[in-house]
């Protein structure tokens, strides 16, 4: 099949489509240009924003199936729509498990889980956007097939409760520096390996039964926070870290930009029922444990430190509220 991707080259996506070429898939992605594409893709540039330039690139490729991973405003996928309609076999939009309503109801968190994030404006904003969505699918019959990722990783990404995108948290204990946890550090927390993620994307794939329906795609490997930090010390070959118990309050309080991020998500128990994408994808399953996985990213953040992306914010953030906590406690 032609598969377009709406972004295809981020931390996610690029597994994904990766994953969709090996089947032997003809991958389109389309972007602004910004990132490289990978040999063997057709790169469509346009600006996913403006349905003009959108559906002058377009023009004559004929896409069965589109994957949105960059949809964020009812806006943007109102777009996809107007462009998609009664021209493709399968829209996939890329959600997030955040939607679902924190703290959880019980665990495990089921895709029939209560939704609604109070917390959170992009949890807010990415149930929106299914909720619409859906609407399209049983007012019209829009092919809509929802996927909903927690804390996906790849091998670009060191996750941590700050900014998962950044080496910067690793950097930190290489040097041996404090790192907070919020609370206590002992919430559950469920950490997937992009690689593995895209093994289920890739099954729900032009397959006609997941039209109308919502699929969040998880490991079924739990750890605390803690333990994440324990096992991303070992995968650097650093002593165990110094780690400061931060109330997530008072964490929000100090760095306000946080508060979605913990209280909408990191700071709250993640753990989930598969059942359902095993039911619809008999062959998904996730064979990296986050021991492994964190270990490759390690290897290969260090092997190419241009990709690295250090952040002052993370280091601000990180050293603004262990201080006012210290200073506190003083």
């Amino acid at each position: 099949m032609k598969i377009l991707f709406i972004g295809g080259t981020g931390n996610l996506s690029a597994d994904c489509a990766a994953a969709l070429c090996q089947r032997g898939h003809e991958i389109l992605v389309l972007g602004r240009g910004r990132s490289a594409v990978p040999a063997g893709y057709r790169f469509v540039q346009a600006d996913r924003k403006d349905p003009e330039a959108m559906r002058a690139a377009l023009q004559g490729l004929r896409p069965e199936v589109v994957i949105d991973f960059l949809g964020y405003e009812v806006s943007d996928v109102r777009i996809d729509h107007d462009l998609f309609r009664d021209a493709v076999r399968q829209y996939l939009f890329i959600s997030s498990a955040t939607v679902y309503a924190k703290p959880p109801a019980s665990l495990p968190i089921r895709e029939d889980a209560p939704l609604g994030n109070a917390f959170w404006p992009y949890a807010q904003k990415k149930l929106e956007c299914e909720q619409w969505l859906l609407r399209q699918w049983e007012g019209h019959g829009f092919p809509v097939t929802i996927v909903r990722p927690s804390h996906t990783y790849s091998k670009r990404w060191v996750p941590n409760p700050i900014s998962s995108s950044s080496y910067s948290f690793a950097a930190r204990l290489e040097q041996g520096r404090p790192v907070y946890v919020p609370d206590r550090g002992e919430n559950p927390w469920t950490l997937t390996a992009a690689s593995d993620f895209a093994v289920g994307l890739a099954g729900l794939v032009g397959q006609p039964s997941t039209l109308g329906e919502a699929f969040h795609i998880t490991s079924d490997e739990a750890l605390t926070w803690r333990q994440i930090y324990a096992e991303i010390a070992s995968a650097l070959g650093v002593p165990a870290p110094d780690i400061v118990e931060v109330p997530t309050d008072f964490i929000c309080q100090i760095a306000p930009q946080m508060s979605g991020p913990l209280k909408g998500d990191k700071a709250q128990p993640a753990v989930f029922d598969n059942s359902k994408i095993k039911r619809f994808v008999p062959d998904f399953k996730c064979r990296t444990p986050f021991r492994v996985g964190i270990r490759e990213s390690v290897a290969w953040l260090r092997a190419h430190p241009e990709f690295q992306n250090l952040s002052p914010q993370v280091e601000q953030v990180c050293d603004t509220v262990i201080a006012a906590w210290r200073s506190r406690g003083a």
